[in-house]
């Protein structure tokens, strides 16, 4: 392939290749050359012109195929486009001549149609330029029409449109006949031709007047006749033409020249609405030529006629734009629904005719409305539409409004559901009157249309959740208030059902009374319904349609009504087959109608509860059950009895009745009737079979028992497209009427399928069918094998026995119903019973696979391929495939060769590969054959399905036929016409499974692989370059596998722009493969992606759509814009997820773009109104109005790319704002950082952050948090919410002190005002209380007075829920009263912890309240500011969160305990909605819990406040107890009780969280949890209680330890620690007072009787389990051996495991160590001196190893943190009074010197390991020991020898930092006040030091590290001198002067001195200053006995004061140089 690449057609290569390879390198040579041309300069092409032209016009006689004909063409005419024009001429004379030539043969034709695109092709690039030869070339390709056949013509046609696109007005002289050519096309019995027609008379009508003037008529009839017997296509084509010349001549600005003269009259929209009407009622047979059986009033339009003008409307209005249909909607909508009404008989004649002209006009009204105008056009659009159902309702005449008025409702319905409650303000207004309106129609006397007000109501109330409950008051009250009028019974009942229905789409329900209020009134309507004969019906229907909506409401509502429910159901129906004899007998016609009505009525309210209420079927209530059901069964049989006596009027109650019981036992599991099994399959048998059954059902009753991809292939009206909705009729064939609510009133509570649209079910004796060919299949594989076979051979019987049409029907129902047993049978893996039944099954499915009905076929191969699955018999199955082998050779017709070819895929579908391989290569064989069959495309079509099933299944047995198989898909793409448009599709299928085969293999780079990639990706363009949209949505998919196998080899940029070509195709399945290709391309290369399409916008001229936008708003715009227009779910799915992947892999990059998008789309619908009531607002205020400036400039009215948009993508820009700033979070600190971000983008202006974005981020969550939509409404709070967490620490650098939030407080205020009003639901009230306590505590605010606003609305919140559940707003259920109580005190909660924490922050003394006034009138803000706003409530919050952590308490007990739960609920839930309830608890007890554990400290758990003192909360708070005192006289408990039930609560509830963690369990939750418990341990009295009762501490540890091992979080981890300490030191308290009440109640007694007090008592042993130092050890060694691996003895002991370098630990894990390490140290406390013994060990084991193993040398002889925390450990135990204690004194000393014996051996390495131990951190551990131990530890003399070494051994250390630090500890050993420890160090060391100093005196120090060694070293000497006894010290103060004295400096060297020096100068001078007073008599001595010293002495003095009058005084700076870098160790541990 790669020699294709070339300029010049490469002669060579091509005539060695074979016939097929030919032309694949023919294509690939063109597709290159495309590219190639416009790459090339003008010159070189010049240069090869001649010989270029020369190849491609000798390519003509090759008898090019489809694509490559194309592609020479468009090459041809580039080529002269490029080049010199002056050959072109020869070019156009050569194909014409070639058009000319009378040669007829087929092998002449493909070179005929070549010259014939080259021609359009060339005029349509080259234009005008050819203007003098076109009369010509257009007559004699017109003159080629006549006798071209169907290829030729569709090719002409074509052709003529692309050269009237090329001369535009210059081609005049020719449009009249072009026009009669494309006349005659436009009806031509081949639709493509059609097709084709329609778009070169689309391009004829640019530039010809007269076809939307003087012939506009005969145009409109023309197309009207083009739609008999269309396809979809033609259809799409035709309405177009037809659609956009309509919209021409009502909008044509007439040319008022001379030239025109010929009055060409103005067109009317009313005469164009006339002209569509007349095409709309009476279809083609025109106007005035009226046939005779029109006059007869026989005729029907055929419905493809109304379908294509119902599309034509849509065009029409499409092409006039949405501002048009604003304008002119009252007349378009009288219009549209005149259409229906009576005075066109015709459209109504027929109850079928007329729901098939409802479903069309309703469509009109959908497409138009809901996809062109914008929300606020809407709302405009429902006002015109409510007027007209008022002037309709006025009609007397039943008959000629009732389809105008369905027609109206479910477009009222539909608009309002889809505004959601931006509608609100519509209903609200009373002049509208839209819901009396709706109300009043209710009682029409027309059952469609009462039907069709309940579902407008239900629609209302989706949208509008809090006009549910109103509204079904309203209902209910008049059903009961009407109960006399049947119409308003039926109407009323339809409206409650319908509201019913409406609840679960309603998150917020309904109150879970109103169940009752249905369930009686429903009672009250079936008892009350034989009282009035006139009534009973409707009233029968009324009870029953009530309860089986009741039951949608689920198992929380049904279980309380179940009982009655069950009773209703077993009274229904006669006890026994007697009684049912009886009513036989007695019964008349009307009788009969009512009880039928009634038991279908039951029937389906049982159905409904079983498909709703799963929960509840118990086995009590399936045997309550049952017992009706072989009644209702018997009755099933009498039936057909009954029929015969009372004849037509039972015919459809009776088809009711069994479809109702079928669709029952389909839901319940067969074994439930296992006794009326065969009396069923009987019935079932008969209604398959019954004689009166005239129309065949094919389409509804065989899809569900085909394979999903064979009808998408082989039915082509199946396939999903924007215009189901009215194409269905067609579908369903002439004599079916269209599904629709008034054949089962029963489905208006059930969710329709399709989405939200009104559910469409068929007439009762078509879904009788279906549900009997269902229920036949379960029943057939239930009963006994004997009885199967009866039964089929009555089938088959059947079948013989009936001729014509009806045995086609009837085969059809033998065979789905066989079908479905097979396919259940097969699934629930059963078998098939005796030898006969298999033959049986053969003989009805071969006879179904030889059908002429496609989709009988298709079923019937499904069922070919059961059936060897059910056998599972190699044998049999191979079988089965010869028989098809066998017919497919023999057989010639279309029909078996298809039906077969397809059994062949299904074969191998169901059974994998049939094993051997011979069968799969014949299998081939065959089906390659027939796929090149080109008599039949057919064929082709199901022999290349077939083929795809096969490679598909076969797998990696396929490999060996890969190439031939990709060479025949290639020779087919290449030569199959585009005619035949479904044999490429099957060719796209079969392409993607081989790519699919193939798989990641095509990477490779074997010539092999490179050669069948290379045929992919040729077979891909084929296919891109195919008119026809499926099979461009095939090549998208193909391309899609092979960039995902193959991601070099797809060139991305080509793929990019196709799929940018067709983001807004017209055609469903090419956008949903767009899209699904996009989603897959951008979550790799998202900003290649993107480029890509800005790129091709940017190139291309006309190729682009006009919706798309690209350029200007990039490829993520125009998905928000698709998204918005967009209503197929699936797509809007795959739309959101492509953004989101686009948005986390760019968001930061193109920041601006994102956040412009969004905020164009959220701003696009802010009202004017809506944003300037923020500026009004501030000005009442007083304050500032500038930042409000900011939301009330409006955008200079520019084009906006986002004309109205609807809230659900409004709500998608608001959810990606959020998503935008989560992923800025993961980016850079720069976007969270003003001065950063400001310096950042000056270095380069690229550079763009986050919060220079702020302004826009506060508005857009300003407008969206303010607007109509609900929805729209929670997101913008959580965007607030966001930006508020987000940017709450962010300083402002203009203001230090300030955040840069504070200037937005006015915007926050107001957006969060709205949702505080009283009519806001609660879900927006909840979600602004969250937001305002994230305001109050993220700090933003200062000023208190600023603050009050909001927390004023918390405020009022609060005293709104203070009245408990019960005073809340009724709307709704009750659990939605919950969630706004909850959300409140959580809110509440979250200021009261952070109040409380700040408070603790800024500790000060407490202030008088006078100072607290003055603070307040000043709005300064102390700490206290907060605490004090919330103190206010404070004692109402308390009681509402100890009432919510009690209800939360009784929630979370398990299922046993349910019987003790109080039977009213609790505080703030019932009893009924506790489920629901549950959840709201969950979201909020953490924070709740913690505030009042927090509180309870507070108070120190005395209540001083009278108010709520113990009576009011000693009981648990019922709602009674919550607002009344303590008036109800509950016994009253003691404070104690109180304080130990509330300390319980919270202990237990924490315990019972902490014990059972869910995996769902927040982080917030846990933390806020063990919060609690630190605040609760706090306070001395909850610390006794823990104390007191070990099993309870225990019991804490334990739980804690779990927490510790199951959550990795540091913060967690550390919390936990921070509550052991707490229970440890409550342990230690208890010891200490227990031990110090021992000792005053025997203070006489001896101190040896005393009883041993702490953990080990006298024996020292600590039990598992029961000890809680046992438990605190098992924690800590778990933290510390987490972090410290090499802790575990267990690792380390092990031989091969040596010991590592000290490590430093990260900061969580130095937090961690050190608090574990602080717990360890306060263990001995516990114990008492016997358990103290026990456990010493571990500890110093343990905080050694700590040590040891991360002591690390740190910079500056600095601890690590770890370090520093095992020192003060150590010190803690080493100074613990255990060491002292008598009983433990002995063991003490000898564990503490095996200890420090321990810490001297780390020194002297073993194996050369631990070189690396730091030595200060050592030396400061050996210095502990001797400082904090009794002397008996350290003095005895091996040990004292060898840590006087060490201290030796570390002065010798050249490092300076060492030096210091061991002066340091020297200097504290020698202060110690014992002699006998200090002496011998001072002994051993003083003389060192000595040297040491007097050898930098030599020296003179050098640098500041030298300096500090110096001075500690005389620090050290000047201890001595005061330690020493007296008679030495004289000898000391002598060595130390000189010393001192050497250093000073005379005033001319202090001038000149270096800093270090004239530091130490003034060191000396200072310190001599000081030793010269205290030791006088020696210094004189000194003084005087060396003269040089004194004169030294005097002339530094002198000297120092000279300077000191100079400069101020350094003597801040010289008192310690070295105090800032070194560490405070005496403060720290010694």
């Amino acid at each position: 392939m790669e020699l294709a690449h070339s300029l010049l057609l490469n002669e060579e290569a091509y005539n060695q290749l074979g016939e097929v390879q030919k032309a694949e390198f023919i294509f690939e040579w063109l597709r290159y050359l495309e590219k190639l041309l416009l790459a090339t300069s003008r010159n070189d092409v010049k240069e090869k012109q001649k010989t270029l032209v020369e190849q491609l016009l000798s390519l003509l006689n090759n008898s090019p195929g489809p694509p490559t004909r194309k592609l020479l063409a468009k090459n041809l005419a580039i080529l002269y486009s490029i080049g010199d024009t002056f050959s072109v001429y020869e070019a156009i004379d050569k194909c014409n001549d070639l058009i000319r030539s009378k040669d007829d043969s087929p092998s002449y034709l493909p070179t005929k149609l070549a010259a014939v695109v080259c021609l359009g092709s060339l005029y349509k690039k080259l234009g005008r330029i050819l203007g003098n030869t076109f009369t010509d070339t257009v007559g004699n390709i017109l003159k080629a029409v006549k006798s071209a056949e169907s290829q030729g013509r569709y090719e002409i046609m074509l052709s003529l449109q692309n050269i009237l696109n090329g001369l535009g007005a210059a081609a005049a002289p020719c449009h009249r006949d072009v026009y009669k050519a494309a006349r005659s096309c436009l009806t031509d019995r081949s639709m493509a031709v059609r097709c084709a027609a329609a778009k070169c008379l689309l391009e004829l009508q640019n530039e010809a007047i007269f076809m939307w003037s003087t012939d506009l008529d005969s145009v409109a009839t023309l197309c009207f006749k083009s739609f008999e017997g269309s396809n979809y296509d033609v259809r799409i084509s035709v309405s177009k033409l037809l659609g956009t010349i309509l919209a021409k001549a009502v909008t044509s600005k007439h040319p008022g020249t001379a030239a025109s003269r010929q009055s060409i009259r103005r067109v009317s929209l009313e005469e164009v609405l006339e002209l569509l009407g007349t095409g709309f009622l009476r279809g083609s047979s025109g106007f005035l030529r009226a046939s005779g059986d029109m006059l007869k009033g026989t005729s029907s339009v055929s419905r493809d006629v109304r379908v294509g003008v119902t599309q034509a409307y849509v065009v029409f209005v499409s092409t006039l734009g949405g501002a048009w249909l604003e304008k002119n909607f009252a007349a378009f909508l009288s219009h549209i629904l005149s259409l229906v009404s009576q005075s066109h008989p015709k459209a109504t004649q027929t109850q079928i005719d007329a729901v098939c002209c409802r479903r069309c006009v309703s469509f009109i009204l959908r497409t138009t409305i809901g996809g062109l105008l914008g929300e606020k056009a809407q709302l405009a659009v429902v006002k015109d539409i409510c007027q007209a159902i008022w002037k309709l309702k006025k009609v007397m005449d039943v008959a000629a409004s009732q389809h105008m008025l369905v027609c109206a409702l479910q477009e009222l319905g539909n608009l309002i559901h889809n505004l959601g409650t931006t509608a609100a303000p519509l209903l609200q207004d009373s002049s509208t009157g839209l819901l009396d309106s709706i109300l009043s129609v209710t009682l029409h006397p027309s059952i469609s249309v009462r039907l069709a007000a309940a579902w407008c109501l239900h629609c209302i109330a989706v949208a509008l959740p809090s006009y549910l409950t109103p509204l079904l008051d309203r209902c209910l009250e008049r059903l009961t208030g009407h109960k006399s009028s049947p119409e308003a019974v039926t109407g009323f009942s339809f409206a409650v059902a319908a509201l019913l229905g409406a609840v679960k789409h309603c998150p917020l329900g309904i109150p879970h009374g109103k169940g009752k209020i249905i369930m009686t009134l429903a009672e009250d309507l079936l008892c009350s319904a034989a009282q009035n004969s006139r009534l009973s019906a409707q009233r029968t229907q009324a009870g029953w349609l009530l309860i089986a909506a009741l039951m949608t409401l689920g198992p929380a509502v049904v279980s309380h009504h179940l009982a009655r429910v069950l009773l209703l159901w077993k009274c229904v129906f006669p006890a026994s087959p007697k009684d049912l004899e009886t009513e036989k007998s007695r019964g008349d016609s009307f009788t009969w109608q009512v009880t039928l009505e009634g038991r279908a009525g039951a029937l389906c309210a049982i159905k409904s509860f079983v498909s709703h209420c799963g929960d509840l079927l118990t086995e009590e209530v399936i045997q309550r059950l049952l017992p009706p059901l072989p009644c209702a069964v018997d009755l099933l049989t009498q039936l057909s009895s009954i029929l015969k006596m009372y004849g037509n009027p039972l015919k459809t109650p009776s088809a009711v009745y069994r479809q109702r019981l079928y669709e029952l036992l389909i839901l319940l599991p067969p074994e439930t009737y296992e006794g009326n099994l065969c009396a069923i399959l009987k019935e079932l048998a008969a209604d398959l079979t019954a004689p009166d059954i005239q129309v065949s059902a094919s389409t509804f009753l065989l899809p569900p028992l085909c394979h999903q991809d064979d009808l998408l292939i082989l039915s082509p009206l199946l396939q999903e497209t924007d215009h189901r909705f009215i194409e269905e009729q067609l579908l369903l064939g002439n004599g079916v009427a269209c599904g629709s609510l008034e054949y089962d009133p029963y489905l208006i509570y059930e969710k329709d399928v399709e989405g939200d649209s009104v559910p469409k079910p068929l007439p009762p004796a078509l879904s009788v069918i279906s549900s009997a060919a269902k229920l036949f299949g379960v029943v057939c594989a239930h009963v006994g094998e004997t009885q199967r076979l009866p039964i089929l051979e009555q089938l088959l019987g059947s079948i013989k026995h009936t001729k014509g049409a009806r045995q086609q029907v009837v085969q059809l129902h033998v065979v789905s119903s066989v079908s479905s047993f097979l396919k259940y049978v097969a699934l629930s893996k059963g078998c098939l019973g005796p030898e006969e039944m298999k033959r049986f099954a053969l003989t009805l499915v071969t006879g179904a696979l030889e059908s002429t009905n496609p989709l009988l076929r298709c079923a019937a191969a499904e069922a070919w391929a059961r059936l060897a699955q059910v056998l599972d018999d190699g044998a049999f199955t191979a079988g089965l495939a010869q028989v098809s082998f066998d017919k497919l050779k023999s057989a010639r017709d279309v029909v078996t060769r298809t039906g077969h070819s397809l059994a062949l895929g299904s074969l191998h579908r169901y059974l994998g590969g049939i094993s051997s391989s011979q069968h799969l290569n014949s299998c081939i064989g065959i089906l390659y054959t027939l796929a090149q069959d080109s008599t039949s495309p057919d064929v082709q079509t199901w022999a290349l399905h077939s083929l795809s099933l096969i490679i598909d299944s076969a797998g990696p047995l396929y490999y060996v036929h890969v190439e031939p198989t990709l060479s025949l898909i290639i020779m087919l793409l290449l030569n199959v016409p585009p005619t035949h448009a479904e044999v490429h599709q099957s060719l796209g299928r079969c392409l993607n499974a081989l790519i699919t085969t193939l798989g990641p293999e095509l990477q490779g780079n074997s010539t092999s692989i490179s050669t069948l990639r290379a045929s992919c990706l040729l077979g891909c363009a084929v296919m891109q370059d195919n008119p026809d949209c499926l099979v461009q949505a095939q090549a998208i998919s193909c391309l899609q596998q092979l960039h995902m196998f193959a991601p070099r080899h797809v060139n991305l940029s080509s793929l990019v722009s196709c799929l940018c070509v067709n983001l807004y195709s017209p055609y469903l399945l090419l956008r949903r493969a767009v899209l699904a290709c996009l989603r897959q391309l951008v979550q790799r290369e998202a900003a290649e992606v993107s480029e890509h399409a800005v790129m091709l916008a940017k190139d291309s001229r006309e190729e682009l759509t006009p919706d798309a936008n690209i350029r200007e708003v990039g490829l993520e715009g125009a998905l928000l814009i698709l998204l918005d227009k967009e209503t197929d779910e699936r797509l809007c799915h795959d739309i959101k997820e492509t953004l989101n992947y686009m948005l986390t892999s760019m968001a930061v990059e193109k920041l601006s773009l994102w956040l412009k998008l969004c905020k164009d789309i959220l701003a696009a619908s802010a009202d004017c109104t809506a944003i300037t009531c923020v500026d009004t607002m501030q000005e009442e205020e007083g304050d500032k109005g500038d930042d409000a400036s900011v939301l009330t400039t409006r955008h200079d009215e520019k084009s906006h790319p986002f004309t109205n948009p609807r809230w659900a993508t409004r709500v998608f820009a608001a959810e990606c704002v959020c998503r935008i700033i989560n992923q800025c979070e993961n980016a850079s600190s720069a976007h969270f950082d003003i001065a950063l971000a400001q310096e950042m983008k000056k270095k380069d202006s690229r550079n763009d952050f986050l919060v220079l974005h702020l302004a826009d981020l506060i508005r857009m969550a300003f407008m969206a948090a303010t607007d109509h939509s609900d929805q729209l409404r929670l997101s913008g709070l959580e965007m607030l919410l966001v930006v508020i967490r987000r940017f709450a620490t962010v300083p402002e650098p203009e203001f230090p002190g300030h955040v840069i939030l504070e200037q937005y407080q006015a915007n926050v205020g107001a957006a969060l005002r709205p949702a505080f009003t009283s009519e806001t639901p609660p879900d927006v009230t909840a979600k602004a209380c969250q937001v305002c306590s994230a305001w109050i505590a993220s700090g933003v605010v200062s000023d208190l007075n600023d603050l009050r606003r909001v927390h004023q609305l918390l405020v009022s919140s609060l005293t709104k829920i203070q009245a408990g559940k019960e005073a809340l707003s009724h709307l709704y259920n009750e659990s939605a009263s919950t969630m706004e109580i909850l959300a409140v005190l959580k809110a509440w909660a979250e200021v009261y912890i952070i109040a409380v924490q700040r408070h603790k922050n800024h500790r000060q003394p407490l202030k008088t309240t006078s100072c607290l006034e003055d603070s307040i009138r000043n709005g300064s803000c102390s700490s206290d500011g907060l605490l004090d706003l919330v103190y206010a409530d404070l004692g109402t919050l308390s009681r509402l969160w100890l009432a919510a952590l009690q209800d939360f308490a009784l929630l979370t007990l398990p299922s046993e305990f349910a019987s003790q739960l109080p039977a009213e609920g609790g505080a703030f839930y019932t009893a009924e909605t506790s489920e629901n309830a549950k959840l709201q608890y969950y979201n909020s007890w953490a924070l709740i819990l913690h505030a009042t554990a927090l509180w309870l400290t507070s108070t120190g758990f005395v209540v001083a406040d009278p108010d709520e003192g113990a009576s009011d909360l000693s009981r648990p708070v019922t709602p009674t107890s919550m607002c009344q005192g303590s008036s109800s006289g509950a016994t009253i408990k003691s404070p104690e009780d109180v304080y130990t039930d509330r300390f319980h609560l919270i202990l237990g509830i924490s315990v019972e969280f902490l014990c059972s963690l869910r995996s769902d369990a927040t982080m917030e939750s846990i933390t806020a949890c063990l919060y609690a418990l630190q605040a609760l341990l706090d306070v001395p009295w909850p610390r006794s209680k823990i104390g007191s009762d070990q099993d309870l501490g225990i019991e804490l540890l334990n739980v804690l330890h779990r927490v510790i091992l199951t959550r990795e979080s540091p913060s967690i981890q550390l919390a936990s620690l921070e509550v052991v300490r707490q229970i440890i030191c409550a342990a230690q308290e208890h010891v200490k007072e227990k031990r110090r009440s021992a000792e005053v109640d025997d203070g006489a007694a001896e101190k040896e009787t005393l009883p041993e007090f702490g953990e080990g008592k006298d024996t020292g042993g600590l039990v598992p389990g029961k000890s809680l130092v046992f438990a605190t050890l098992e924690l800590c060694v778990c933290i510390l051996v987490r972090q410290l691996p090499e802790l575990n003895p267990k690792l380390t002991g092990s031989p091969g495991v040596k010991a590592r370098k000290p490590q430093m630990l990260s900061e969580d894990g130095s937090r961690l160590v050190s608090a574990a390490l602080v717990i360890l140290s306060e263990l001995p406390a516990v114990c008492s001196p016997e358990g103290s013994i026990s456990i010493l060990p571990t500890i110093l084991y343990l905080t050694i190893g700590v040590l040891r193993e991360t002591a690390v040398k740190l910079p500056g002889g600095q601890l690590s943190s770890t370090v520093a925390a095992s020192l003060q450990a150590l010190k803690g135990i080493l100074s613990s009074p255990m060491a002292r204690a008598e009983k433990s004194h002995t063991a003490w000393t000898d564990l503490l010197r095996s200890a420090l014996t321990t810490v001297l051996d780390f020194w002297d390495p073993v194996d050369e390991t631990h070189q690396e131990l730091d030595e200060v951190s050592l030396l400061t551990a050996i210095t502990v020991f001797i400082l904090s131990t009794s002397p008996e530890v350290t003095t005895i003399p091996c040990l004292q020898k060898r840590c006087i070494d060490k201290f030796k051994a570390t002065l010798e250390i050249k490092d300076p930092m060492v030096q210091i630090k061991t002066y340091q500890l020297l200097h504290s050993i020698f202060q110690y006040p014992n002699p006998a420890v200090s002496y011998p160090y001072i002994y051993s060391l003083a003389s060192c030091i000595m040297e040491k100093l007097q050898e930098i005196d030599k020296r003179k120090p050098e640098n500041t590290a030298e300096l500090q060694i110096f001075q500690e070293g005389i620090k050290v000497l000047e201890t001595l001198v005061t330690v020493a006894e007296e008679h030495h010290r004289s000898q000391l103060v002598a060595c130390l002067l000189p010393i001192l004295i050497s250093f000073l400096l005379d005033e001319n060297a202090l001038g000149s001195a270096t800093s270090i020096m004239r530091n130490l100068h003034d060191f000396a001078l200072q310190n001599l200053m000081q030793i010269g007073p205290q030791y006088s008599s020696v210094f004189k001595s000194l003084v005087t006995s060396s003269p040089a010293l004194k004169a030294r002495l005097e002339a530094a003095i002198k000297g120092n004061q000279e300077s000191v009058k100079v400069k101020i005084p350094t003597s801040k700076y010289t008192k310690s140089p070295g105090k800032n870098s070194s560490i405070q160790l005496k403060t720290s541990f010694l």
